[in-house]
């Protein structure tokens, strides 16, 4: 490969920020909820490891604790039923957030009361009103809120942006197409608890929409330097109603930039699951079509070239490790997680829901 892509990968991947030295004690957090089917692949990333201490779960529904501490072989002392328990029982340092969408703007608030920061599952609130009620409490008691999205530990999305962004291989964006998405949540096999509210249009805030076009408006943001597009305009589909009556199940979202333009299309409706995204430059194209594959073609190197980037290590290698460098005051949120970022997610998919139910294309 040229040299220019080896450059264009980001040199920062091959440098990581290190580890947290391994004398310091480890980070006391807590889980609060279990019915996002996501705390199934959160617990195990706990295991093992000596930078962080799971010290309480807060939950009431006495099915999702039988089913995760037979799983998980969680001990029953560590199962709480409500945050102020959880506080008045023990020293928590950080909060992971496994609940309904809705119920983020609680937690962060309770959280708040206790200078704890907070990592929840995207997005980061159903709509704009919770999404500035987290800010205020975030910045009157000063913690910091970050927002998890399995897209932002892909090497494939880290290198493609810092060929794209900082090294400007493709020249300025004009297009940014981005797939998210699967054949539905109920043909997955989600559980029923989560099932409950991520289909119901209040505590989920939409259905498709909300899920998966949450990743694509991060990934814009993030790439447009936090810059909110000038309009969106989207459409929304039923395609399953008798499945999910309530929601919207498929959309496509334009969101139009003063030079660029960003299609973002979440649906419950893929044949296959895929998370993808294509950077279209003045001068060439960035594919990522896999977590860990990047595909290129420039003016310097018209034939497409098929790029694997090296793993993401360090503070970057999975939110854990992120969330311990944040609570320790290693690296401050930017990005992909932050809550300036998450803020503009917010506030675009309010105005998708607008447009689909309006059919007008919506101005910020």
């Amino acid at each position: 490969m040229n040299s220019f892509l080896l450059v264009g990968l980001g040199l920062w991947l091959l440098t990581p920020i290190a580890n947290a030295q391994e004398s310091r004690p480890p980070v006391r957090l807590a889980m609060a909820g279990l019915n996002h089917d996501h705390a199934m692949g959160f617990l195990p990333r706990l295991v093992g490891r000596k930078d962080v201490q799971l010290v309480g779960i807060v939950e009431t529904n006495r099915d999702l604790i039988a089913r995760y501490s037979h799983r998980f072989h969680l001990a029953p002392g560590l199962f709480c039923s409500s945050l102020d328990e959880l506080f008045a029982r023990t020293n928590v340092e950080a909060v992971a957030t496994f609940t309904s969408t809705y119920e983020h703007e609680r937690v962060v608030e309770v959280c708040a009361a206790h200078h704890v920061d907070v990592m929840m599952e995207k997005p980061l609130a159903t709509n704009r009103r919770q999404a500035r009620a987290i800010a205020a409490a975030a910045r009157q008691s000063g913690i910091q809120v970050i927002v998890n999205y399995e897209t932002s530990w892909y090497p494939g999305n880290r290198a493609a942006f810092a060929m794209v962004h900082d090294e400007h291989h493709i020249g300025d964006i004009r297009k940014l197409v981005v797939h998210d998405g699967h054949r539905g949540p109920k043909e997955i096999g989600c559980s029923t608890n989560f099932l409950a509210w991520l289909t119901d249009p209040v505590l989920d805030g939409g259905g498709a929409i909300n899920d998966f076009g949450c990743y694509g408006a991060d990934l814009a943001t993030w790439f447009f330097d936090g810059q909110k597009p000038l309009s969106v305009f989207a459409v929304a589909l039923h395609i399953k109603p008798e499945v999910y009556p309530k929601v919207e199940d498929d959309a496509t979202i334009v969101l139009t930039y003063p030079q660029a333009q960003v299609i973002l299309e979440p649906s419950w409706n893929w044949p296959m699951d895929r998370k993808d995204m294509e950077i279209y430059g003045r001068t060439g194209q960035v594919l990522v079509p896999q977590p860990d594959v990047l595909r290129i073609r420039t003016e310097q190197a018209p034939k497409e070239v098929e790029v694997t980037p090296p793993p993401l290590t360090g503070a970057y290698a999975d939110p854990v490790a992120y969330f311990v460098a944040v609570v320790r005051g290693q690296i401050k949120p930017a990005g992909l997680s932050s809550l300036a970022v998450n803020l503009t997610v917010v506030e675009i998919l309010d105005a998708a829901h607008a447009s689909a139910r309006t059919g007008k294309r919506i101005t910020l």
